[in-house]
């Protein structure tokens, strides 16, 4: 039986605490959609709602992940010492746990607007979804490029939403540019997601696990880098059109060079090289967010 401090351990490892990129990656987009929303800091309660709510809602699709991949992930190099694959972490725990967290970020949203609360049961739905696509869909990546974007819509809902529960105010809180930002930020998760399944490509199709990797066959770097050209490429426009000026075009010239770099990481379909590709993509999120924020800023 394992004490207390070594049960806190196995917990810490089952939400990924000492591993933050996955949480990162879903942040920076979000925060770069608040700032534009709220056109500039949008204040000290939004920003606590969607850092804290990002972390907690990252750490419950963690625990859902790992309990319904756990016979799958025992035939991973990667994952095979996970904590519920491998036992230390009981499947009613790690859905405990993931119950706990999902219902303290509804928390923190019920503390914004109803169009914030209501698109918040999407999101929970679609994180609930994207475990078990994998079985079925060929690019499962797809479901998780949508799940990881929309903290851009609840952004917006947050920002702008007022006090009616309807469908109609969701329309009217989330404008067409932000399902824009969601697509381009669609594309972003596609390309970063696809270089992580690279890492585990040969143990998948052991197992029969769809990724987007297998479904790309020969063509998967290309896939990558077209998909990170039409992330930015939609980013850069949208911001143009929203007024974004010089700041943020050097922030994205910048993350194009970032990308390019990631292409070195991954031309060689390596495991350390898509790995390390995969961790260190957050940094582009985070030049693009540091642009819109540096730019709205100087207005």
């Amino acid at each position: 039986m394992p004490d207390d401090r070594s049960r806190l351990a196995l917990h810490l490892d089952l939400i990924r605490w000492n591993r933050p990129a996955g949480w990162l990656l879903l942040l920076w987009p979000t925060l770069s959609a608040l700032w534009i929303a709220a056109d500039g800091f949008p204040g000290w309660h939004l920003l606590v709602v969607f850092v804290c709510g990002t972390i907690l809602m990252r750490s419950a699709g963690c625990c859902v992940n790992d309990v319904a991949d756990r016979d799958f992930d025992r035939h991973v190099k990667r994952t095979a010492s996970r904590p519920v694959t491998s036992g230390a972490v009981s499947v009613r725990a790690a859905l405990a746990l993931g119950a706990l967290l999902a219902l303290l970020a509804f928390g923190l949203v019920l503390t914004t607007t109803p169009a914030a609360i209501l698109l918040s049961f999407a999101a929970l739905a679609i994180t609930l979804l994207y475990p078990y696509a994998k079985r079925v869909v060929s690019m499962p990546q797809a479901v998780l490029g949508v799940a990881f974007s929309f903290g851009i819509p609840m952004a917006f809902a947050a920002v702008l939403g007022g006090s009616a529960w309807s469908l109609e105010a969701i329309d009217a809180a989330v404008p067409p540019h932000a399902w824009g930002l969601l697509l381009g930020n669609l594309f972003w998760v596609l390309a970063y997601d696809t270089a992580y399944a690279m890492v585990d490509r040969d143990d998948d199709l052991k197992i029969g696990m769809k990724t987007s990797a297998i479904t790309l066959g020969r063509f998967d770097v290309a896939v990558v880098m077209a998909c990170h050209a039409l992330h930015l490429l939609l980013w850069a426009v949208l911001g143009r059109l929203l007024g974004l000026g010089t700041i943020y075009l050097l922030a994205v010239g910048v993350a194009a060079l970032l990308a390019a770099w990631f292409y070195t990481l991954i031309r060689q379909r390596t495991r350390e090289g898509c790995f390390k590709a995969f961790r260190l993509n957050h940094w582009l999120g985070a030049v693009l967010f540091a642009g819109v924020a540096l730019d709205l800023l100087i207005r």
